[in-house]
């Protein structure tokens, strides 16, 4: 069978082809590990791209979707939420934040931070101040505002004119920030870490700067946790690592355990302009979501939760550092915080993660020719070293062809 798109898709022929799925199916999982429609176990340190923090099937998230599901599915938002509100005051209690718009995706707590930012300024009488500025190898959504805030040809390609209002700068360049702040400028967005981008980040005095750029400029600063927040740099939100606060921030992925929602978190004085009507959401904070962001915040609010995390980070970059001096011909580079790391390759990224997940271990791609390794929050010590030794493996399998080519053969 042929799809509209003229490409064979004989197994799923009636999904858009936009995703260039692996040949591999999963049935059930439970912790870190996955098992096939095959029967076979993989070792999965993708979660989801940074969704399953707390690993498959966690057992809290479980009974809590459980009884919500046998009381109330959808309510809308036009009436109160207790339960909706609750989770907002927790996430206030634990951040800079005031009020907490809750959504359904990245992207869409992306849009709000985007709205909020203009809107801060036309409540003062500033309507003209609509441009934000953004960093080249970001990554923040897939809507045509968020495309357009990444500013990536290769996202906006065949889409028409990008929005405008967005001024993209070398990562790190102070000198190039002062001198893209303009009357027009609205806001400054970042991601604490760049993880689509190659896990890559910018000085913690860069991030500093910033806040004082905003703060002399009247500016809000923004940042993109979408993929850093709910744990996965060893800390609630990874601003706190840097000794700024943001004004607004943008949260998803882990912050349901793997359950779709999405969260932007701003403070007062950014959000002094939203009032009913400047924004909603259908689906945003449906009982359901808001029931497994409760059941995160359970678990990972419990004391030993983020020393764990950072404890296995260490053990993890240890061991992946080790490897990499001993297969420079395959590997070149261990970086990022927490448990969102990043392995430069020497060869091609997708050789990698192909030949990681023929040893049943699953990672994901990044930018500048990095693979991504994102186990759960909660992996443990042997299921680390079980990684490492699948690594090794495929590096084995690797090292011969690569060093064919070395040698010209």
């Amino acid at each position: 069978m042929t799809n509209s798109a003229g490409s064979s898709s004989i197994a799923q022929p009636h999904l858009l082809p936009v995703f260039a799925r692996a040949d591999v199916a999963f049935e059930r999982g439970e912790g870190v590990w996955l098992t096939g429609t095959d029967g076979e176990r993989y070792l999965d340190f993708t979660s989801g791209v940074a969704v399953n923090a707390l690993g498959h099937c966690h057992p809290h998230l479980v009974a809590a979707l459980q009884e919500q599901a046998t009381k109330l599915w959808h309510m809308s938002n036009l009436f109160k939420s207790p339960d909706g509100e609750r989770l907002a005051a927790r996430l206030c209690e634990q951040s800079f934040a005031d009020f907490v718009f809750f959504c359904n995706s990245g992207a869409e707590a992306m849009e709000c931070a985007i709205k909020v930012t203009r809107h801060y300024h036309f409540s003062k009488g500033k309507p003209e101040r609509t441009r934000i500025i953004t960093f080249e190898g970001a990554f923040h959504g897939r809507t045509l505002g968020t495309l357009a805030a990444t500013g990536a040809a290769k996202y906006l390609e065949g889409y028409g004119p990008p929005l405008e209002g967005f001024d993209q700068l070398p990562l790190g360049d102070l000198d190039a920030v002062k001198k893209a702040v303009g009357p027009n400028t609205a806001g400054i967005l970042i991601e604490p870490v760049q993880a689509e981008g190659g896990v890559r980040a910018a000085e913690p005095a860069f991030f500093r700067s910033l806040r004082d750029v905003c703060d002399a400029n009247d500016l809000l600063l923004v940042f993109d946790e979408v993929q850093t927040g709910m744990g996965r740099t060893g800390d609630l939100f990874a601003y706190r690592r840097l000794g700024i606060e943001p004004d607004v921030m943008s949260l998803a992925k882990a912050l349901g355990g793997g359950f779709p929602i999405g969260a932007c978190l701003a403070t007062a004085k950014a959000a002094a302009g939203m009032a009913p009507g400047s924004h909603g959401s259908t689906f945003g904070g449906n009982p359901l979501a808001v029931a497994a962001a409760n059941a995160v915040l359970d678990v990972m609010l419990k004391p030993g939760f983020f020393e764990h995390a950072q404890k296995m980070s260490l053990l993890l970059k240890q061991k992946l550092a080790s490897v990499v001096d001993r297969y420079p011909q395959v590997l070149a580079e261990v970086r990022g915080e927490g448990l969102l790391i990043g392995l430069k390759a020497v060869v091609p990224s997708a050789d990698l993660v192909n030949a990681l997940r023929g040893e049943k271990l699953l990672t994901v791609g990044a930018g500048e020719n990095v693979v991504r390794f994102l186990p759960p929050l909660i992996v443990n010590e042997s299921e680390i070293q079980e990684a490492v030794s699948r690594l090794e493996r495929a590096c084995v399998a690797l090292s011969g062809p690569q060093l064919k080519r070395a040698a010209g053969q």
